[in-house]
């Protein structure tokens, strides 16, 4: 079922803000999907259409999956699953590392999943902008 990126259902937007653990999807070099469990935050205002992000080290793959696809970012999807209800979000990601940019995230996900992430000085953000939702929630 689609979701309009600019008015999402309430029940679609609190949906994302229960806690549950989520996928991310990467396009590896060699075209074949690497797929991990990730916390995944969801601000349905953010860069116009809605935004994701996804905290993790610098040195994971899915970074690099990200940075292989070049400057215009990767197409990735995020999705959560609890019994009948789903969700997915499809976007471009890249990867930011700004300081402000890593505190606002590790903030969001700490809001979303009630843990405060341990510090890690490698730690960057996976930053989703939206061009697809789907779900039933």
């Amino acid at each position: 079922m689609a979701i309009d990126l600019r008015n999402p259902d309430p029940s679609y937007v609190s949906f994302w803000r229960e806690r549950h653990m989520c996928t991310l999807t990467t396009i590896r070099p060699n075209g074949t999907p690497h797929v991990v469990a990730v916390g995944v935050t969801y601000d349905p205002e953010g860069g116009g259409k809605g935004m994701a992000r996804v905290i993790t080290n610098k040195h994971s793959r899915k970074v690099a999956n990200v940075l292989a696809a070049g400057p215009e970012g990767a197409r990735v999807a995020v999705c959560q699953v609890d019994a009948g209800r789903w969700a997915t979000l499809e976007g471009r990601a890249v990867i930011r590392t700004e300081p402000d940019a890593v505190a606002d995230a590790v903030a969001r996900y700490a809001e979303r999943y009630g843990r405060v992430p341990t510090p890690n000085p490698d730690r960057v953000v996976i930053e989703i902008t939206l061009t697809r939702a789907m779900g039933r929630a």
